[in-house]
């Protein structure tokens, strides 16, 4: 509304005219999904750096690969990431024999010590610290004991706790479960007298959760997949805008332990492949199975992952690394694929295909693949790590698992979607304004002065900004009828570059001379 003027005077007003700068959102954001030593369970968590990681979810853990990938993430040139740790056990239930992910267990006074209580959070994802004292209580027997509970910041503390089971006892597994706000508390059947089973004095912490070895791994295809409701799993990383790259090494920590067969692999795989084609701004990097021959790889591509999708990519074989304790083993290659990634974002642009670059921290790789070898496996989306001859281990594919050869390069598809999110984020202002030409002016010239950036940065093929784009909103792509429902249409065109995949040098015997006929 124009302002109103009641007095003579000279008046100075601020006219929004100007056009708004439309900033270029983040490529290099990976999100991890596995299991980790400690931290919350099903939570995205931001970590920025491999100190922080060790803080929230511990550091390396045998038999899970997560921890492994995200410190050669940071290594290989990523800067930040989200981690989201899954429970150990099939679908959140405590197996035969181990605690649940946060408890702690409690062991007896007896000669020879045996497990005699569990003490379980309420709250998913916390963990317990019981300290067991001496009874407080006057006139408390042997068989007593204190316990403080402290979950959190919240603590909680029960005296002349007991297992007696006599008149008036405060039986320590009924008196908590009935009071506790925190925790639950289970009887592990320790053998020996009443005494011989009150826990031992002392402080107890959460222990290693179920994951130590791989054989201990019992998470279902359903456990990596998630629920999107629920905020679990790969579907919980809906939530997070940010995340660009979604890599799950731990589903082969989990195929090897024979918790998940082939086609759990491929469910999980495919949920991997169906969120990032859903949120339509991230890629999947997906592992090939382990110890595969580039044969067999080329038979488990073409029959067993008949995946076609423009939003993942596929990398074989496993890389070697080392271990804390000095020893090389094989590693799934996502998460140092992801980080190649990173790297290639921060020094060239989304717009350069993340190959030919060194895999930092690799030593090695699970099988040497010849050029033949690629030449079967590249054209089925295939990339292939491969170490040369005094040029180190490198990534030496740039394919999509894309049967469209408009989609056929990693770069082109990120580089759209970083295009696409920019936009995306930067028209925000657009909604609700009034739908006229002045509107199309302003958002033509808005997009394509961001997108005369993108080209001036190398990622559009052309000499000139005409050549490499246009942007195109008018009353043909907005007359009445689409107006009429609240709709405004932009038509952008990009020319992508492509990556020069072949170099081909055409080589002939010249008898010398002038050149070019002079």
């Amino acid at each position: 509304m124009a302002t109103t003027y009641l007095s003579p005077g000279v008046y100075v007003e601020e006219v929004d005219r100007g056009p708004k700068p439309i900033q270029g959102v983040s490529t290099s954001v990976a999100a991890f999904v596995g299991f980790t030593a400690k931290g919350p369970t099903n939570d995205a968590t931001l970590v920025t750096n491999w100190t922080q990681f060790v803080d929230t979810f511990g550091g390396f853990l045998p038999g899970a690969y997560l921890p492994y990938s995200v410190y050669g993430y940071f290594n290989n040139g990523g800067s930040s990431c989200y981690v989201l740790r899954l429970p150990a056990t099939k679908d959140g239930k405590e197996p035969a024999g181990e605690l649940p992910l946060g408890s702690v267990r409690l062991l007896s006074r007896a000669k020879t010590p045996a497990p005699t209580l569990s003490v379980t959070p309420k709250e998913e994802g916390a963990e317990v610290e019981v300290t067991i004292g001496p009874s407080s209580e006057e006139g408390a027997t042997d068989d007593q004991f204190d316990a403080t509970i402290k979950v959190g910041a919240e603590t909680e503390t029960f005296t002349g706790l007991s297992f007696s089971k006599a008149k008036g006892a405060k039986q320590a597994v009924d008196t908590i479960n009935a009071k506790s706000k925190l925790v639950t508390v289970k009887d592990l059947a320790a053998p020996g007298a009443i005494v011989d089973r009150a826990p031992a004095l002392g402080t107890y912490g959460v222990e290693v959760p179920a994951i130590t070895a791989l054989e201990k791994v019992e998470a279902s295809a359903k456990t990596f997949a998630g629920d999107v409701a629920k905020r679990r799993g790969i579907g919980g990383l809906e939530v997070i805008e940010e995340i660009t790259m979604v890599c799950a090494p731990d589903l082969m920590a989990a195929y090897q332990a024979g918790a998940i067969d082939g086609d759990g692999l491929k469910a999980a795989q495919l949920a991997m492949i169906a969120h990032c084609e859903n949120m339509g701004d991230r890629v999947a990097i997906l592992d090939a199975p382990p110890d595969l021959s580039p044969q067999q790889a080329a038979k488990w591509r073409k029959d067993d992952a008949g995946y076609d999708s423009k939003y993942a990519a596929l990398y074989y074989p496993w890389i070697e690394v080392i271990d804390t304790d000095g020893k090389p083993f094989m590693l799934p290659p996502s998460g140092h694929v992801a980080g190649v990634y990173a790297r290639v974002d921060s020094e060239r642009g989304v717009h350069k295909a993340p190959a030919n670059e060194v895999v930092r921290g690799a030593l090695g790789v699970g099988m040497q693949v010849t050029k033949g070898e690629q030449d079967l496996l590249n054209p089925m989306g295939v990339n292939c790590i491969r170490k040369f001859p005094g040029r180190g281990i490198r990534v030496w594919g740039a394919r999509l698992l894309s049967s469209d050869p408009a989609w056929r390069y990693i770069n082109v598809r990120r580089l759209f979607n970083f295009v696409e999110e920019s936009i995306r984020e930067g028209t925000q202002w657009v909604v609700f304004e009034p739908n006229d030409i002045y509107l199309w002016g302003r958002v033509t010239r808005d997009v394509s002065a961001f997108l005369r950036t993108v080209w001036r940065t190398g990622a559009l093929f052309g000499t000139t900004p005409e050549q490499a784009f246009y942007v195109k909103c008018d009353e043909e792509l907005n007359p009445p009828e689409v107006r009429d429902q609240g709709q405004l249409i932009v038509e952008i065109g990009m020319a992508p570059v492509k990556p020069a995949e072949f170099v081909i040098f055409r080589i002939s015997q010249w008898a010398g001379g002038a050149v070019g006929g002079a």
